[in-house]
């Protein structure tokens, strides 16, 4: 989680970086990595550990925007999970992004300091259809929610090499657990990567299945040793 607070005598953003323990386990010390450090584990800050969360904070300069991630002293790399964005990095793994605006606004999280676009207000004939889409589209969330929670869905950001946007691209496809990327063919995740379009493309599921299937039966020191392997930042 990302808390933005812009400083008042400099162009720049007091940034809280907030990660749920939950997320790095049999971790002692964890490290936020990015462009801002250069990506250097000894540069980069120590987060402070709650009894659920690491946190640290880090000035950043306004008017752009930084890729990072969170490392730990096991060698476990993880995404924020309520990022800006996303963008596709080596080792087939999604960097996470905080953007600083140029323009500091009052509110100081994630939602309220990304720059959007003014709606314009719909014209009268049309705002039965409007509403009529907006019923429509709750009801399809509704389903979509429904059918995950029935399936119990499992992590898959757990998977080395699956970020938030290729994990919500394989439940979309029907693959929500450990146990169903197991079985999955290698040629339906290819399908799935190449469907989403070029910036997915490059990714390489081959060693997904088999990481799946340790995590499907509790695997996780093999688990991890092996992504110990695999793991990288930018």
């Amino acid at each position: 989680m990302l808390k933005k607070e812009f400083l008042k005598s400099t162009p720049a953003a007091k940034v809280t970086f907030t990660l749920a323990k939950k997320a790095i386990k049999g971790a002692k010390e964890v490290r936020v990595l990015g462009d801002f450090n250069n990506w250097d584990w000894e540069k980069a800050p120590v987060m402070k550990a709650s009894k659920t969360a690491y946190t640290a904070t880090i000035v950043l300069a306004a008017g752009k925007q930084y890729e990072f991630r969170y490392k730990a002293d096991n060698g476990i790399w993880e995404n924020d999970w309520d990022a800006d964005n996303y963008i596709a990095a080596p080792y087939n793994v999604d960097n996470s992004v905080v953007v600083v605006p140029a323009k500091k606004g009052k509110a100081t999280s994630k939602a309220d300091t990304t720059a959007r676009p003014k709606k314009a207000a719909a014209p009268k004939a049309t705002a039965k259809k409007t509403t009529t889409k907006k019923v429509t589209a709750k009801k399809a969330t509704t389903k979509k929610v429904t059918a995950k929670k029935a399936a119990k869905a499992d992590d898959l950001k757990k998977v080395e090499g699956i970020g938030p946007k290729i994990a919500g691209l394989l439940n979309d496809a029907g693959i929500v657990t450990f146990a169903d990327l197991s079985k999955a063919p290698i040629k339906k995740l290819r399908k799935v990567l190449e469907d989403a379009g070029s910036r997915f493309r490059m990714h390489d599921p081959k060693t997904w299945s088999a990481q799946a299937k340790l995590a499907a039966k509790g695997n996780w020191d093999k688990l991890k040793a092996w992504q110990g392997e695999l793991k990288g930042g930018k």
